[in-house]
């Protein structure tokens, strides 16, 4: 059994399995996403390393180490530029990329793009991060249409070998409704001019892109492989939802609703992400069935032990401040914040929590703060399990 500490009792998939469940653990449950702190995968490997010089290996070792559940890590990307098949130019920054570039600079021509894009999504059956995960992790497939066989047989290979990687250690994958890309593809203000001038067509997306993901879901739910699921939709600024409630009542609400329960049906819980103060929409979210939320910013007034009392019936992950904390406190606060969430939330007897950061173990964190961190669980061990 791999252990974090000696004191384990449980294993990681046991743990995970009764947080995820509201049920008593033998501690709380560590989740980190650790693709990009060079200090943080140097202090844990032993090893030297020039800023981003380390492997994949050396990153799942690490997750080994110190993690109860982890995202797949990300592979360094360069400092490149590219333009992709569809028009859109992006700049890579090792661990970073964003769009500098776009196929259309007004809603008329997003309509236009959107269009084509729904028509090959309908006619192929694949969405964008379908299509995009598969010529990553398997350049030598092509997938010119939506095979549920091969997506199937490509998923679990990714899995299990990902899995090696980081031994025992939970993977939480990703899934997604297409509401997210959609506003981060077009930006904020052309979505938003789009979105009053073309709704059927944005209607006609929703749908499509749904659809697809429920056909994917369908081929590579598997709880054998992992119990949990990350459904990130980010749609928040730190004062509230970016989008009024008939909006999300009609264009994002009905569609998380089916992409989680159609996880559900397979016996897998489902994570909502947003970064921001989404704490309004705490109660649609929970009405549409997911189980738990992950990426609670304090400085934005999400406070990991207040919501875990307000609702105590969804799980709650990442309430370790990643930015105020994490980069510029001290290992004793960092330890301090930890014990006060595990101790106030009594996690040890209702599961429901997983300590994180708000963030990720960004570039800027010291190493001596996430080993702070990760020794602060292990500290707090339930005395009556």
């Amino acid at each position: 059994m791999d252990k974090i500490f000696e004191s384990d009792i449980l294993s990681k998939r046991e743990r995970v399995e009764r947080a995820l469940s509201h049920q008593p653990v033998d501690r709380v449950p560590l989740h980190e996403q650790l693709s990009y702190n060079t200090g943080v995968i140097s202090l844990y490997t032993g090893k030297d390393f020039p800023p981003f010089g380390f492997t994949g290996e050396d990153v799942g070792l690490v997750i080994r180490m110190t993690l109860d559940t982890c995202f797949p890590y990300i592979e360094d990307k360069g400092t490149d530029t590219y333009t992709d098949p569809e028009g859109f130019t992006f700049r890579n920054e090792h661990w970073m990329a964003w769009r500098i570039g776009r196929p259309f600079d007004d809603e008329k021509g997003a309509a236009r793009w959107l269009k084509n894009k729904v028509e090959r999504m309908s006619s192929t059956g694949l969405n964008t991060h379908t299509a995009v995960q598969v010529e990553k992790n398997f350049p030598e497939e092509k997938h010119e249409t939506f095979n549920a066989e091969q997506v199937r047989e490509d998923y679990r290979t990714f899995m299990a070998e990902f899995q090696y990687r980081v031994g025992e250690t939970v993977i939480i994958e990703f899934s997604f409704t297409g509401f997210c890309d959609l506003c981060d593809a077009m930006g904020l203000e052309i979505f938003t001019f789009f979105s009053l001038d073309y709704p059927d067509l944005l209607a006609e997306y929703m749908e499509v892109s749904t659809t697809n993901e429920l056909n994917r879901v369908e081929a590579v739910a598997d709880p054998g492989l992992s119990p949990v699921i990350l459904l990130p939709e980010d749609f928040s600024t730190m004062q509230g939802p970016i989008f009024p409630d008939d909006f999300l009542d009609r264009y994002h609400y009905p569609y998380v609703k089916k992409v989680t329960s159609a996880w559900h049906d397979a016996g897998i819980k489902v994570i909502y992400h947003s970064d921001g103060n989404y704490k309004k929409a705490v109660p649609d979210l929970l009405e549409c069935g997911v189980d738990g939320f992950y990426c609670l910013e304090p400085s934005c007034g999400m406070d990991i032990i207040e919501l875990k009392t307000s609702w105590p019936e969804a799980v709650w992950m990442g309430g370790v401040d990643g930015v105020d904390l994490m980069e510029n406190g001290t290992p004793q606060a960092v330890r301090a914040e930890v014990h006060r969430q595990i101790k106030e939330t009594n996690a040890f007897n209702t599961g429901g929590l997983f300590v994180a950061s708000s963030s990720e173990i960004n570039p800027p964190i010291p190493p001596e703060n996430f080993k702070a961190m990760v020794d602060a669980v292990g500290e707090c061990n339930n005395p009556d399990f």
